[in-house]
């Protein structure tokens, strides 16, 4: 066995003569019987015949075969993990003559793993500032908010504006809208609008210009300069609903405004606490990898480049941004995320021998539910959305997903925790 560096091996394979003979008139009997020669009816044909005609096809249906069947044998004789696909080489084949080849290919890392409990962390159990409890309530007061139409006035700050509009110049694809509630002076409302629309009144007609900020979450208006003509129709007031227990009552099962209040408080808890934990699990998961140097494969590396770009690519797409439109190095992008990968690789290496050494699994009941959870988002029956999970892989993505959530769980939940 010759480690060449890291995870790399090479091996070289010999295949006896007598067992490259009997493969060989195996193949050429499959060859006889489908073969259909000029004179001979199939299966007829005298095997001298069927080498000299088939001989290019023979040779290649033996090595097809006797290739992975000595290079698995030999892999499983040594206690080698394989991972990916071997790189086949140097094969010689000659009549009557032992086979020769060599392999490249990846194993699965060997490493002992070092003290995984009680790994120092500083954790603080957060607690829900009482500003913060008050803010949710005003937006759930707000999300219930009506508007009543007002007498017909100028236009002032504080005025929700009933407008219809429609570009006439800058905008790559006309603009029009019969009716738009704009905040005359609010915090998300274009400066153009509110410049241009202060003091005009119901039955007015103006001309509006305004200017997207760069970051505009359109890319085709983003840093645009857009003008409008903008007909003002009406006047809205904002009524928010009054804070009592029957305001409460109607939100759910809520008896007074302080149970609200109690319950919004355990929501905003249990988003901190959640916080907290995930980036204590980061903390735990880098002094883990940083306790444990050991080569990873490389095909493992490459896969999780190309989950890295996949994932950036979709949020670029998600923001309206089309990868194409730039002209990028796809090469130096890749290079770029290897450090990373290789870490990341590392990590989830670990976190698998933590989980065997703990024997910490996916229960049936654990997938199903999850496979439930996915059934009701999509709005399709269970049976159908667990055939499609099955067929495409996504059930043992689940099972491996919930098995690392657990690891990560155990981690922190046997961690040291210390105040910052």
């Amino acid at each position: 066995m010759a480690l060449v560096e890291g995870c790399k091996h090479e091996l070289e394979f010999l295949i006896p003569a007598q067992a490259v003979e009997e493969e060989t008139n195996k193949v050429t009997e499959q060859f006889r019987q489908k073969a259909h020669l000029k004179g001979f009816r199939a299966g007829k044909a005298p095997l001298s015949l069927i080498r000299s005609s088939y001989r290019g096809d023979i040779r290649q249906k033996v090595l097809e075969t006797l290739l992975p069947r000595f290079f698995d044998a030999k892999v499983q004789e040594d206690g080698l993990k394989v991972v990916g696909q071997p790189n086949i080489k140097d094969v010689h084949f000659h009549d009557g003559a032992d086979v020769h080849f060599k392999a490249d290919f990846e194993v699965f890392p060997e490493f002992e793993l070092s003290e995984y409990k009680g790994v120092e962390v500083v954790y603080t159990e957060p607690t829900a500032p009482e500003e913060d409890v008050e803010k949710r309530i005003e937006e759930i007061r707000d999300s219930k908010a009506t508007y009543a139409n007002v007498d017909p006035r100028p236009l002032a700050d504080g005025d929700y504006a009933v407008i219809s509009l429609e570009s006439i110049a800058g905008a790559e694809e006309p603009i029009k809208s019969d009716e738009v509630q704009v905040l005359i002076g609010g915090p998300e409302t274009l400066p153009g609008f509110t410049e241009n629309l202060t003091g005009a009144a119901p039955g007015e007609e103006r001309e509006v210009s305004v200017t997207y900020p760069e970051d505009y979450g359109s890319p085709k208006l983003a840093g645009k300069s857009v003008t409008f003509k903008v007909q003002v129709n009406g006047v809205r007031r904002k009524e928010l609903p009054e804070l009592n227990d029957e305001f409460a009552q109607d939100l759910g099962d809520f008896r007074t405004v302080d149970e609200l209040k109690d319950a919004v408080r355990k929501s905003i808890f249990a988003q901190l606490q959640g916080e907290a934990v995930r980036v204590a699990r980061d903390k735990i998961v880098d002094k883990l990898v940083d306790a444990h140097e050991f080569p990873v494969p490389g095909v493992f590396v490459d896969r999780q480049i190309e989950n890295r770009v996949e994932q950036r690519l979709r949020a670029l797409a998600q923001d309206g941004v089309d990868p194409r439109s730039f002209n990028l190095d796809w090469d130096k992008i890749r290079e770029a995320q290897r450090d990373q990968a290789i870490r990341e690789v590392r990590a989830s290496l670990i976190l698998g021998r933590v989980a065997d050494r703990e024997a910490i699994v996916a229960t049936n009941e654990e997938v199903d539910k999850e496979v439930d959870r996915i059934a009701r988002q999509e709005r399709e029956m269970v049976t159908v959305v667990r055939k499609k999970l099955l067929e495409n892989g996504s059930l043992d993505r689940i099972a491996s997903h919930i098995q690392t959530e657990k690891t990560l769980n155990f981690l922190f939940e046997n961690a040291t925790k210390t105040a910052e």
